[in-house]
């Protein structure tokens, strides 16, 4: 048995921990914990044997919400006993759908209510936003990312340089860790920033990298970019239900979001979108148009001219798919009923007594390459491993221990706030200890 003394960065006093290596000393956490009552709130997969699984995996995909089920049936309900009257007749009216989850979703990334919207899908909303914000010309026209950005990002900025024009290979500039380091230095994002100056365009990047773990401290790097005539936006896809957001203090000029992974809100749900509001009636933007973003007062007089809505709805194309809100509406109440900055206070203790737990393992079998500053990190460990990765992150598979592999060598544990226990966290690196020796 081991202990160690944790204090957090960011949190009070009262914060300070001796952990301890000590399944006894889990529960005593778990005991203490004021948000553990949302565990009941999920649906948590079981073993063949009848045991819960220890789910280490909600980066990628979060776990069921009870309520999504009565949720979904209830629009289930409605179609069948209105049609197409459901629109305005149905319990929570189709038509205004959306926006029940406004005020939600803008406390959850911390923004006002006119700059946030739920719509499509994350790289869909990364494509609506470039055609907005990748104004490119002869002279400004790069693109910072990080090198290890999640794929379809860099899949996104590559296919918008090459739909203007150009060289992909020039106009797109990778970020990566100086020699023998794993993660990006934040002086170093910012001097690449300074460096491109008057060719940049557009700052892009992950505000937490989805490989690494790492978060990026999007306010400097905004205020950076807009000092050389740049802007800024970031893909949410690991913050969003996992860090305490303010995306309209840190000035981003736009972010966007999936929320099938940390919002818990089902397999290729939808994603959401922020547009800071000095955006929000610039006529001069191009955008994309779709009638379900044209002026509500008028949307239905079908006219020809497309007039948007004020705000992040001006960019929506389409009516969006009900069941599909619904499922998300389920997981929000939740969120709104925790607070973001409670869950994070206790995603912070889970992750650094995860931490501990690792180092107390020993040996040279993995090392966590995510970053020890809980400032630069969310609710995400990455492991990399020196022996056949694939082949452990399977056998923990087999008994119950459920975490994300990434290729070649990257398992990735994420210790949810909502649903994952100390005893989990605990219990996850003891099934790892056991396999490594």
């Amino acid at each position: 048995m081991s202990s160690q003394q944790a204090e957090l960065a960011g949190s009070p006093e009262s914060t300070k921990l001796q952990f301890k290596n000590d399944l006894e000393f889990a529960r005593s956490l778990d005991k203490k914990d004021d948000l553990a009552n949302f565990r009941k709130e999920y649906l948590i997969p079981k073993t063949k044997d009848g045991k819960e699984w220890i789910y280490m995996a909600g980066n990628s995909l979060g776990l069921q919400p009870v309520n999504v089920r009565e949720y979904i049936g209830a629009e289930l309900d409605d179609w069948a006993k209105h049609g197409v009257e459901g629109h305005w007749d149905a319990r929570h009216p189709w038509l205004p759908y959306h926006e029940n989850l406004t005020e939600m979703a803008a406390r959850l990334v911390g923004a006002k209510p006119i700059e946030v919207v739920i719509m499509n899908t994350l790289t869909v909303n990364l494509h609506l936003m470039m055609v907005s914000f990748y104004r490119p010309t002869k002279e400004r026209y790069k693109i910072i990312i990080e090198a290890d950005a999640f794929p379809s990002d860099r899949y996104a900025v590559d296919s918008q340089a090459k739909f203007h024009g150009f060289d992909p290979g020039s106009a797109v500039i990778a970020l990566k860790p100086r020699e023998g380091e794993y993660t990006l230095r934040p002086e170093d994002i910012l001097q690449a920033i300074e460096k491109e100056g008057s060719s940049l365009a557009l700052v892009m990047l992950g505000n937490v990298n989805y490989l690494t773990g790492q978060k990026f401290d999007m306010k400097s790097i905004a205020a950076k970019a807009h000092s050389k005539g740049a802007l800024a936006g970031f893909n949410l896809a690991h913050g969003a239900g996992n860090l305490h957001l303010k995306l309209h203090d840190d000035d981003v000029d736009f972010a966007v979001w999936c929320s099938y992974k940390y919002l818990n809100s089902g397999p290729g749900s939808l994603a959401g979108c922020f547009v800071h509001e000095r955006h929000s009636e610039d006529s001069s933007l191009p955008r994309f148009a779709g009638w379900w973003g044209h002026d509500k007062k008028t949307r239905f007089q079908m006219g020809p001219n497309f007039v948007p809505i004020p705000g992040a709805e001006g960019w929506q194309l389409s009516n969006p798919p009900i069941f599909q809100l619904a499922a998300l509406r389920a997981s929000m109440e939740l969120f709104d009923k925790a607070g973001m900055a409670n869950l994070r206070k206790k995603g912070d203790v889970l992750t650094a007594y995860l931490e501990f737990l690792l180092g107390d393992i020993g040996g040279d079998f993995f090392k966590v390459i995510t970053p020890q500053d809980p400032s630069q990190r969310g609710s995400q460990l990455s492991i990399k491993l020196k022996s056949q990765p694939k082949d452990f992150v399977k056998k923990l598979g087999e008994k119950g221990v459920i975490c994300d592999f990434r290729e070649p060598d990257i398992m990735r544990a994420a210790p949810t706030p909502m649903y994952n226990t100390f005893e989990d966290v605990y219990n996850f690196a003891k099934a790892v200890g056991e396999h490594v020796t």
